[in-house]
C-alpha cells in the first residue's frame, strides 16, 4: 500500500515511505549501478519524514541483506523514499539535509567495499498528477568538496539566483 493511500486512509495527508534497493555495480560500465529490486522497510513514516533507526528495522535490514547475499549474490546498493508534499511547480525529488546526511553515511560505509550507494527520491503526488513516474537518483558530494564551477547545480547547469537553486534542489544544495 502506498504512502499516499496510507496517509489519506488515516484521515490525513500522504506519508513518506522508505525502502532498500538491491543490486550490483555493472562490471562492464564503470560508475553504473544496476538496481534489480526494491524492498520496503517496515516503518511508519510521517507527512514530512521517515525514521529508520528503530532496532526492528535495523534487524530486518541485517536479515534481508544476509539472505540476499546468500541466495542472489547481490547487495544493498541504495535506498529510496518519497516526498509526498504537494503538486507544485517544481518536483519534490531532492535530498533534504537529513537525507543528505543519511546518504553520506551510507556512501562512506559502503563505497570503500565496492558498493557504490545511491539514493532515489520519488514524488508520488506529481507522479499521479502527471501520469508518469517522477523520481531522481542521487549520490552526494562530501562536505569538503568544492565545485570548480561556481553556482553549479546537481544536473550540471548553473543557477546564479540562490532562491531559484533552493526551489529546484532543496536546502542542502
Amino acid at each position: 500500500q502506498s504512502g499516499v493511500t496510507k496517509g489519506i486512509k488515516k484521515g490525513g495527508n500522504p506519508i513518506e515511505v522508505m525502502g532498500i534497493l538491491c543490486g550490483r555495480p555493472d562490471p562492464n560500465t564503470p560508475n553504473t549501478i544496476v538496481v534489480t529490486d526494491a524492498f520496503p522497510l517496515p516503518i511508519e513514516g510521517f507527512e514530512t519524514r521517515v525514521i529508520a533507526d528503530d532496532a526492528n528495522v535495523v534487524n530486518h535490514m541485517i536479515q534481508l541483506g544476509e539472505c540476499l547475499e546468500r541466495t542472489r549474490k547481490e547487495k544493498f546498493m541504495g535506498w529510496y523514499h518519497s516526498h509526498p508534499f504537494d503538486v507544485g511547480d517544481n518536483s519534490h525529488c531532492f535530498l533534504s539535509q537529513t537525507d543528505l546526511s543519511t546518504q553520506l553515511q551510507w556512501q562512506r560505509a559502503e563505497d570503500p567495499h565496492g558498493n557504490p550507494f545511491v539514493a532515489i527520491v520519488v514524488d508520488p503526488l506529481r507522479s499521479v498528477h502527471k501520469s508518469h513516474p517522477e523520481l531522481k537518483a542521487f549520490r552526494a558530494y562530501p562536505p569538503e568538496y568544492n565545485s570548480p564551477v561556481p553556482n553549479e547545480c546537481p544536473n550540471g547547469t548553473t543557477e546564479t539566483n540562490e532562491q531559484t537553486r533552493l526551489e529546484l534542489w532543496g536546502s542542502c544544495w
